[in-house]
């Protein structure tokens, strides 16, 4: 519903800074600019850091996140993108595609804001994107946040995934 008014969660505070990494797919430049200043904001609005990555496009997006994943140590990461309704499905296969993936990362453990805009278009990803409005860069980067928060609340370190312990069944 057009003008209607949202909730939005209070900032999380962390004792130990958190880092985050910003994947963006600038195929819209103008539109992703906008996204980056919010979430890199918000960020650091927790005292955060946050790496910047650049991908050709939004179905690139998850793949950077989950070679990053096995790859680095980043607390969560920010999936920022633009994709606009073309004449064509390959829009659909893009939406689709690239939130369902960043959606398994997520279920798997991983600390992930999407920020993907998927729009009918130009003048809608424009309001979304402004810094100084609506910005769902700073949105996604505010969600990924959450969800580190709540991962140092119910976890400890390293908890998550496989560990090196070996648990041998006791013989009778």
């Amino acid at each position: 519903m057009a003008g209607a008014s949202h909730y939005t969660l209070e900032r999380p505070t962390f004792d130990k800074p958190v880092k985050i990494l910003i994947v963006v797919a600038p195929y819209y430049k103008d539109i992703t600019d906008g996204m980056v200043a919010g979430a890199k904001a918000e960020i650091e609005a927790v005292g955060g850091t946050w790496e910047l990555v650049e991908v050709p496009g939004a179905l690139e997006v998850p793949t950077a996140v989950g070679i990053a994943a096995r790859m680095k140590d980043f607390d969560g990461y920010v999936a920022l993108g633009c994709v606009i309704r073309g004449e064509t499905t390959h829009y659909d296969t893009v939406c689709n595609d690239s939130s369902r993936a960043l959606t398994l990362l997520g279920l798997q453990g991983h600390c992930i804001g999407n920020g993907i805009l998927t729009v009918e278009n130009y003048e809608q990803a424009a309001v979304r994107s402004d810094p100084e409005g609506q910005n769902k860069g700073g949105g996604a980067a505010a969600a990924a946040l959450h969800l580190i928060d709540l991962g140092r609340k119910w976890g400890r370190a390293g908890s998550i995934g496989f560990t090196n312990d070996i648990l041998m069944a006791r013989e009778g």
